[in-house]
């Protein structure tokens, strides 16, 4: 067996995350890049190493779930979500809506809906689920602390609202991050939650192969209710929805075909 190919054996028995999932070229080469930074030259080696060394294991793991988030993200499908879907799924359910953050890295994410949905709701009846691979990640989503870069697409009531300064940093009001539900959670192998009106999944998936996609589409069908919708990345508009049985409402915003 190659080198890489044990390599990626390995690493799915220690941390179970299979690297087959992702796509191979860019995720070898990121991989491979890590590896020399460290001293190594040798995938056998370095597999010994992080087994053996837990803050290096730690960074491997940071650095494989690929953590780069911004609140806003691209703030036009923030403001198609704003005045359409979300208008349109809370005209259609009683209750608050559920809503899933499914890679939500360092927090961004979920806060912004938290954010986004006090337009509709008193901060007390919104819950997010917010779940991520990595973490790392989750403890600083928990701890809440930006830089000012971070905030740049943020639209300003909400920087004055629910930040605080903190030096040169923003800290999140604990009013938002009683809100979010935080949980780690491997999209390709874990189960899904149920019933979810809005999963956000972005930024995501342009790193899986296609069969991977395809499985995370299944995934996230059954995931939804019956009227939920599904907002995906910039660079991740699915090609012909109906294949797996989704229908386009806006660009980057997917509802049920049942």
């Amino acid at each position: 067996m190659d080198k890489y190919e044990n390599f990626k054996k390995n690493i799915n028995d220690l941390i179970n995350v299979d690297l087959n999932y992702y796509k191979e070229k860019q995720m070898k080469r990121r991989i491979t890049s890590l590896m020399n930074r460290n001293g190594f030259d040798d995938f056998n080696q370095y597999f010994k190493g992080l087994k053996s060394d837990k803050i290096m294991l730690d960074q491997f793991i940071n650095y494989l779930t690929i953590n780069v988030s911004e609140f806003y993200r691209n703030p036009s499908q923030w403001k198609v979500l704003e005045t359409i879907i979300l208008p349109d799924l809370i005209k259609k359910n009683k209750k608050p809506l559920r809503v899933w953050s499914s890679a939500c890295s360092t927090g961004e994410e979920p806060y912004s809906l938290v954010m986004l949905m006090s337009k509709y709701y008193d901060l007390k009846k919104i819950k997010i689920l917010a779940t991520d691979i990595d973490d790392g990640a989750i403890e600083k989503a928990k701890v809440g602390l930006y830089s000012e870069k971070a905030l740049a697409s943020l639209p300003t009531e909400y920087k004055r609202e629910y930040f605080e300064k903190v030096g040169n940093s923003y800290k999140i009001k604990d009013k938002v991050k009683n809100c979010v539900d935080f949980s780690k959670l491997d999209l390709l192998k874990d189960p899904f939650p149920n019933n979810i009106d809005l999963i956000v999944c972005r930024n995501v998936m342009i790193y899986f192969t296609d069969d991977a996609k395809e499985l995370l589409y299944k995934k996230f069908y059954n995931s939804l209710s019956s009227l939920g919708v599904l907002f995906v990345g910039s660079t991740e508009q699915i090609i012909l929805p109906e294949r797996y049985n989704f229908r386009t409402i806006k660009t980057f915003f997917y509802g049920k075909i049942n």
